[in-house]
This record gives structure tokens, C-alpha cells and sequence, in this order.
């Protein structure tokens, strides 16, 4: 499958891949697993989607967080493959946090965003085992994110 295509169809553009923004790297390959480190939710216009999710309403923002989240694993899967995403074999595991207050317990909802994504881009190989745990600050303010494990085809 061309996940290029498969994003103009849905009409969403990967953004460029973040910089780490302390003592890590983006990404590492070990043993045909590519672990990319937890990214932070960027809008389309470029600026992070901060606060926390408390109630109801928050859910479709925390969904939009995490899909956007899940935009940045896979310009972080392309980054770390030199510019193609043609080795991924399986998205493996997903884990989301999610900032929400104490009574909010709809953190698999919200994790949905990013992993609904996957397997609209990469079918059944977007398929995915999944952790979605509520903390109360991430990195930032940020509102959600979202790290991943991806197997991959050998070169």
C-alpha cells in the first residue's frame, strides 16, 4: 500500500519530523523494531494542542491530538527509514497519554484518534496492540502523546 497516496486521499500531509526537545533520540531500530520515541501533537498551523481533557466535550479535542500524534510517528517512521515507509511490516504498539483530570476516564476513546489513523493508512498492518493511560501534565502542556513500536521487513 502507498501510504502517500492513502494520506492525499484522506487529504492529510505529514508534517516534517520534530526534533527531539531533550536527551533522546526520535528513534531506534533494534532486532527489526523501530521504537519511536512519544511525539507531541502539532496542529496544521504548526503550533502544539495543549491543555487538559476533563469532560465530554474534551473527547473529539483529544481525538484530533491524537490523530495528530499519530501524523508525527509516521513522518518519524519516514525520517528514521531515509525517506520511505516501504520496510514497515506492522504497526506493533501504540501507547497514549492522555493529560485529563481525575474523573475523565474516556482515554480509549481519545487514543482511538491515533489508532483509527493507523489502519486507515496501513490496513491490516495498522492493526495494533494499545496502552491508553490518563496522567495529569505532559511534556509542553501538551494535550496528548502518543509513542509507538513498528515492525519491520528486513533492507
Amino acid at each position: 500500500m502507498d501510504i502517500e497516496a492513502r494520506l492525499a486521499e484522506l487529504g492529510l500531509t505529514l508534517p516534517q519530523a520534530a526534533a527531539p526537545v531533550a536527551a533522546y533520540v526520535p528513534a531506534v531500530e533494534a532486532g527489526g523494531l523501530l521504537h519511536i520515541s512519544g511525539q507531541l501533537p502539532f496542529d496544521e498551523a504548526g503550533q502544539l494542542m495543549r491543555g487538559r481533557l476533563d469532560g465530554a466535550d474534551d473527547v473529539a479535542r483529544g481525538q484530533e491530538a491524537a490523530k495528530r500524534c499519530a501524523l508525527m510517528l509516521v513522518a518519524q517512521i519516514k525520517a528514521a527509514l531515509g525517506g520511505s515507509l516501504d520496510r514497515v511490516e506492522r504497526i506493533v504498539k501504540l501507547g497514549a497519554f492522555i493529560a485529563s483530570g481525575p474523573e475523565f476516564t474516556d482515554q480509549p476513546k481519545v487514543a482511538n484518534g491515533a489508532s483509527e489513523l493507523m489502519v486507515a493508512l496501513f490496513g491490516e498492518a495498522g492493526k495494533h496492540a494499545r496502552s491508553a493511560v490518563g496522567v495529569p501534565v505532559l511534556p509542553l502542556g501538551a494535550a496528548v502523546e502518543v509513542d509507538a513500536i513498528v515492525a519491520l521487513r528486513r533492507p
